[in-house]
């Protein structure tokens, strides 16, 4: 264990009652659902999974096989965690105690702690190190493969890395150092903060889009830079996610990023479209070749036509040079032009014709000269709206949208937020001089609940705002984040299972979402009485009697309930 820990971390509780963690499991045969902390599970044979496995480390490769089971591991351990957490009332000493357990129950492996674990919620200070007995990703690996050369339970550290990470607001990682599949006796596994660990590099690929979509090692040069004879890949800043939402995203970029095809981004404000055009650029055949990017929100109406074809000496006032356009500095390269929908619509016409004919004519000028760009376009805007409200051309919207792509809004990936505010804490502890500890546990629970409406570019701005404000080796809290006039998001503690039966609430985990949700739509208790109603039948096929064991009423109370509903439509 680290000695600058030594001595400031809690340890979790030995033992834990089988009994209270089996609660949270859930068999109604008459359903057909099995249900984990309300989550719907399945019980899937063992050789099924195994012969996927196999088939698509044949088909995808051992490393690419590796990220994917990863990370379909880190997000069921984010989900299982922020669940059981709010299942046991906010005690992280007792969620961090099930979570072991939790996974024992799934089948994946036994726990036997050789360094329990142990944290500091304040400091955000992590240890703990695991023999994983039993693990039936070792074992099929080894059956199917043999001895190998590297560690196999990879969906277990994706797992036990996305289950911690959730807990304490920054990124902690899980290593394997020992591994059945390696011929080790055990497997033996490490988690500590990702600073902290000195290979991190070997184990984030699974987080990081650049590793997922391939980046390519090296290029070749170009005659121009003969002299070159291999240059490194350019970074791919911030991103960065290991959610569904996140990676659905950087499967697109994976199947367009190796052609010419324009591309439409759309999402909201600040979800980083920019950034994500860069990557496609990077990743492409143009890598080498200018990036030229424009927003056209920025741009005066009366000077959109010379800053994207050029202007010839002479063609107006203050026109005293010749000077290319932004399609002729891109030649050859990337144009990416962000909030299209804000172009005037005689810029529109001339920019359709430009696409169409792959040729521009200067301001001024008579001379046509040929360009060849490839075109990623974005927008926070509906265009389909804009062409019906008549403020957007509809053939130019059909010529932009060959390859749409729209990204998700940060609420929608909060497993990302941990992982994304750990690069701009760096980046700006770096920046200012100054280091600090981690995030608070209040901190990290308002971050989660906060509904960012700013997205990825407010979240750096207020990691940058709390670095500037937060002492120098202390921790981030939460009046260093909220500190511009945001709403600081209320976070109800909630109850624990037991304590709503003791209430006499529904045997059910805490739905605050789809509460929040239904409350904003401003609907009446009779109308979701009707809704739970009409989705348990649907559920049970019509089937009354299961219908009403669905909604813990008794058969005669629902027909009750269902005879009252059809006499008042």
């Amino acid at each position: 264990m680290p000695h600058s820990a030594a001595g400031h971390l809690q340890s979790v509780p030995r033992e834990i009652d089988d009994r209270e963690l089996s609660k949270y499991v859930r068999f109604d045969p008459d359903s057909g659902q099995i249900t984990l902390l309300d989550q719907r599970m399945l019980l899937i044979h063992g050789f099924t999974l195994a012969a996927l496995r196999r088939e698509l480390i044949e088909r995808l490769g051992v490393e690419s096989t590796r990220e994917l089971f990863t990370r379909l591991g880190y997000q069921q351990g984010m989900e299982d965690a922020r669940r059981l957490h709010a299942a046991e009332g906010g005690d992280l000493k007792r969620t961090f105690a099930y979570g072991p357990r939790l996974r024992e129950m799934e089948g994946f492996v036994r726990n036997q702690a050789v360094d329990r674990i142990r944290f500091n919620q304040e400091t955000g200070d992590f240890w703990s190190d695991y023999y994983w007995e039993s693990s039936w990703e070792a074992d099929i690996h080894r059956a199917q493969f043999g001895v190998s050369g590297s560690p196999a339970c990879w969906m277990m550290v994706g797992y036990a890395s996305g289950f911690t990470t959730a807990l304490m607001g920054r990124p902690i990682l899980w290593r394997e150092v020992e591994c059945v599949a390696m011929g080790h006796a055990r497997c033996r596994v490490i988690g500590q903060p990702l600073e902290e660990c000195d290979d991190a590099e070997a184990h984030l690929s699974f987080l990081q889009v650049e590793d997922f979509i391939a980046t390519p090692k090296r290029r070749k040069a170009r005659p121009a830079d003969a002299d070159q004879k291999e240059e490194a890949p350019r970074q791919l800043p911030d991103l960065i996610g290991a959610s569904t939402s996140f990676n659905e995203v950087a499967y697109l970029i994976k199947r367009v990023a190796p052609t010419d095809a324009t591309v439409l981004l759309t999402g909201e404000s600040g979800v980083g479209k920019e950034r994500f055009s860069k990557a496609l650029h990077t990743l492409g055949p143009r890598a080498e070749r200018p990036f030229i990017s424009i927003n056209c929100a920025a741009i005066p109406h009366e000077l959109v036509e010379a800053e994207l074809f050029g202007v010839e000496k002479g063609a107006f006032t203050g026109a005293t040079v010749s000077r290319p356009g932004r399609f002729e500095r891109a030649s050859g390269g990337t144009l990416f032009l962000d909030e299209i929908s804000s172009l005037p619509l005689h810029a529109q016409g001339k920019l359709l014709r430009v696409l169409q004919e792959g040729e521009v004519e200067r301001v001024g000028d008579t001379q046509v000269r040929k360009i060849d760009v490839r075109i990623i376009a974005a927008t926070n805007r509906d265009l389909r709206a804009e062409v019906e409200a008549g403020r957007f051309r509809e053939d130019l919207f059909f010529r932009l949208n060959v390859f749409p792509v729209k990204i998700p809004p940060l609420r929608e990936r909060r497993e990302d937020i941990p992982l994304l505010v750990d690069t701009f804490v760096k980046r700006y502890s770096t920046r200012f001089a100054k280091t600090i500890a981690g995030l608070t546990q209040n901190a990290s629970e308002k971050l989660w609940a906060y509904n960012w409406p700013g997205n990825i570019r407010e979240l750096e701005n207020i990691i940058e705002r709390a670095v500037i404000l937060a002492e120098n080796d202390g921790s981030i809290d939460v009046e260093h984040l909220f500190s511009g006039g945001e709403q600081v998001p209320l976070t109800v503690q909630p109850f624990s299972l037991a304590e709503t039966r003791q209430k006499g609430i529904a045997d059910q985990l805490p739905l605050n979402q789809a509460i929040e949700k239904i409350l904003d739509a401003q609907v009446s208790l009779e109308e979701v009485e009707t809704l739970l109603i009409a989705s348990a039948l649907r559920r049970t096929d019509g089937n009354l009697s299961a219908a009403a064991r669905l909604l813990k009423l008794r058969r005669g109370q629902l027909q009750y309930r269902v005879d009252k509903q059809a006499a008042e439509r």
